[in-house]
């Protein structure tokens, strides 16, 4: 008889019939091969659409694979495929809806708000040794937004607010450009992404944090991505990374840094301490204009100094190299012509880009030795343009709802609602998306009727749009 190609995990072996299975799930020895990777199929679904979870890269020569609910609790089993036999054995946690397909990769029929979470697949050998061992996440939206941003347009950025604090103090590092198919962030201290680093996370889904073992009690996360220390420190200047986790698996990641001022007096100049510091004026510029990354403190005995176009001090980013000694200037690959450098550290951007927003090092070398770098980073609008305002009626059994979609081509704004010349208040029957570019209404109701229009902001300028009469 011939096996189908897709197996649906009904009427198959009892799941306590499989002998070896206990032996298979304590098996961790992971040996060497291609990297196991799972694509998502729509990438973003909705609730009661069928979403496969796509292998690829299946090792050869394998003797049964598995998937399981959640990533390290091996009792929370779907289904386990013996690839010879081309059996399919159901796990605890089979619901009905599963399909295992003989290349490995798992279909769920008419998923659910239950359905979210992550997802394992991991893959045994002949020996029953564990070959590989791969997760993804599934979200499952209630409906989808269709404005905004999606994980592969602008980047996101961040920036510190004060952006030089002074010890003792408060300070809030701010996202923008957050994607709408968003899962949640993750901060971590340093620039790179360690799990011994990680302050913590917040996942929109169950609207808490978890914490991690960089926090320092200190630390405060709020729903859209703002971290925000209180009682500012010394050893809390340096570099934070924030991994912003989406939907379809393609994290983004960035970079900011804090400035702490350990000046004294703090009625003073708060840019009087001896570290260096580095600040740009202005902070917002609109694209032409120029920007000036101010050098503080620099030291008395210096012998060069050098600028990046990254927060990576390799000769790949270099702009420029001064020798305060010779008063010589060594112009590098990053230099753009736009540039000019003085003796007193800073540096002069002439004619930004919005791709010229990006973080920059200062590095300083002084005649023992001693090497110093600060980071900084600025932000490029562009003029905005004006939004329009596209609505979608949804119908469902009788009932209705109304989606309206505030449609703009720029990036890093500000998006407000305003219905019959007032600004929107949002009920409960409102839905916002995470950038407010997408409004729903569920239940609509006569006193729903009426004019809308979006608002667009930047820091260098406000666009709304025409009205639109709904119904």
């Amino acid at each position: 008889m011939k096996v189908s190609s897709m197996l649906p995990c009904k009427g198959c072996t009892p799941w306590q019939g499989l002998l070896f299975t206990a032996c298979l799930l304590t098996c961790w020895h992971l040996s060497t091969t291609d990297e196991v990777s799972i694509e998502l199929v729509p990438p973003q679904v909705v609730e009661g659409e069928n979403v496969l979870f796509l292998v690829h890269n299946l090792p050869d020569n394998l003797r049964a694979l598995s998937w399981f609910k959640g990533r390290t609790n091996t009792s929370h089993e779907i289904a386990l495929y013996t690839i010879h036999a081309k059996e399919c054995v159901t796990g605890p946690v089979h619901s009905g809806r599963e399909i295992v397909h003989s290349s490995g990769s798992l279909r769920i029929l008419k998923v659910t708000q239950k359905d979210i979470g992550y997802y394992t697949l991991r893959t045994f050998n002949k020996q029953s040794e564990t070959v590989s061992i791969t997760s993804t996440y599934l979200h499952v939206n209630t409906f989808l937004w269709n404005c905004g941003r999606l994980a592969t347009s602008a980047q996101p950025t961040i920036e510190s607010l004060p952006p030089v604090v002074p010890e003792g103090g408060q300070v809030i590092l701010k996202v923008h450009n957050v994607p709408e198919n968003l899962l949640g962030f993750v901060w971590f201290k340093g620039k790179a992404v360690f799990w011994h680093l990680e302050i913590g996370r917040y996942m929109l889904s169950t609207k808490s944090s978890v914490l991690g073992p960089a926090h320092s009690g200190r630390e405060e996360f709020l729903s859209n991505g703002i971290l925000l220390f209180h009682n500012v420190t010394e050893e809390d200047a340096g570099l934070y990374t924030l991994r912003i986790l989406s939907t379809d698996m393609k994290n983004e990641e960035a970079h900011v840094e804090i400035q702490v001022d350990t000046a004294l007096y703090k009625c003073c100049n708060p840019l009087t301490s001896s570290k260096i510091l580095t600040e740009p004026v202005p902070r917002y510029a609109a694209e032409g204009e120029s920007v000036l990354l101010l050098a503080h403190n620099l030291p008395k005995k210096m012998i060069s100094f050098s600028w990046y176009r990254s927060m990576y001090k390799v000769p790949a980013f270099k702009i420029v190299e001064y020798n305060s000694i010779r008063n010589t200037t060594n112009w590098w690959n990053e230099s753009t012509g736009r540039e000019i450098v003085y003796s007193s550290g800073s540096l002069l951007l002439l004619n930004v880009t919005q791709n010229d927003a990006r973080m920059y090092t200062l590095e300083t070398l002084d005649i023992y030795y001693k090497v110093e770098t600060s980071h900084v980073q600025f932000h490029v609008n562009k003029p905005l343009t004006q939004p329009t305002i596209k609505v979608t009626d949804i119908r469902d059994k009788g009932d209705r709802s109304v989606m309206f979609t505030c449609v703009s081509p720029d990036i890093d704004t500000s998006i407000s609602w305003f219905f019959n010349y007032h600004s929107l208040k949002i009920t409960e029957r409102m839905t916002l998306s995470p950038t407010k570019c997408g409004l729903r209404i569920d239940h609509v109701r006569w006193e729903d009727e009426g004019e809308y229009r979006c608002l667009v902001t930047n820091r260098v300028g406000i666009k709304v749009s025409h009205p639109v009469k709904w119904p």
